[in-house]
């Protein structure tokens, strides 16, 4: 199973994503840079944390204008799995591919600590292994990580299945508590938190086995057996 890791100017999360993938899954992860194009042959596609372009503008904003991205928008309508996390989720919405925009927290500071989710949809290739309302023990590191969408948007998102975790308080002041969503065909899934921070027991003071599963089911989603 092929992994595409995209690096931009600014990720700091990608060789964590690349160590959880390889080293933890055994998976054939790669990095492919910003300017370049991704393989056809490629199974899945994610988009680490960061600060791409040091956050310049607004977070994700000038990386969703990156050669690769039309590559992943590609990708996206080809059903491949897709999965932004943190400045990963950013960009996937800045380029039109997740609905909602991403806002300073609430407090207007950079937050890391730890939090709980909620698995509130369990039929992405993220989300297959999971109960509806598990609960996942991760950290979250971040300073624009509050998700808003108006009204409209949110009932649509809730039509569709959409939201895929929900903290399990209030965090950051996230409209309904949104941690994470995914685009109407659930192939492509956002999320602030970061797994690749919580699947290791060393790293992971609660339970690292529900972060897991985010990467359990990818493989299970794409038939590969660990």
């Amino acid at each position: 199973m092929k992994v595409g890791v995209v690096v931009f100017p600014g990720s700091n999360c990608d060789r964590d994503m690349y160590h959880v993938l390889s080293d933890v899954f055994d998976l054939d992860a790669q990095y492919y840079w910003h300017e370049k194009g991704l393989p056809k042959n490629i199974d899945a596609v994610v988009l680490p944390g960061g600060f791409s372009y040091g956050d310049r503008l607004r977070a994700g904003v000038i990386a969703a204008h990156s050669p690769i991205i039309k590559d992943v928008q590609k990708m996206a309508k080809q059903g491949i799995p897709i999965l932004g996390v943190c400045n990963g989720f950013q960009i996937l919405v800045e380029a039109g591919l997740l609905p909602g925009v991403l806002l300073k927290n609430e407090s207007l500071n950079f937050m890391c600590e730890w939090t709980n989710l909620i698995v509130e949809n369990n039929t992405t290739p993220f989300t297959n292994q999971f109960k509806l309302h598990d609960k996942i023990p991760i950290p979250i590191a971040n300073g624009e990580g509050r998700y808003y969408v108006d009204d409209d948007t949110l009932k649509e998102l809730k039509k569709k299945n959409q939201i895929v975790f929900r903290y399990s308080e209030v965090v950051n002041g996230s409209t309904d508590r949104i941690a994470g969503v995914c685009n109407e065909d659930g192939n492509v899934v956002g999320m602030m938190p970061h797994p690749e921070r919580a699947v290791e027991s060393e790293i992971n003071p609660i339970d690292n086995k529900p972060s897991s599963l985010i990467f359990e089911s990818l493989l299970t989603k794409t038939g590969v057996h660990n």
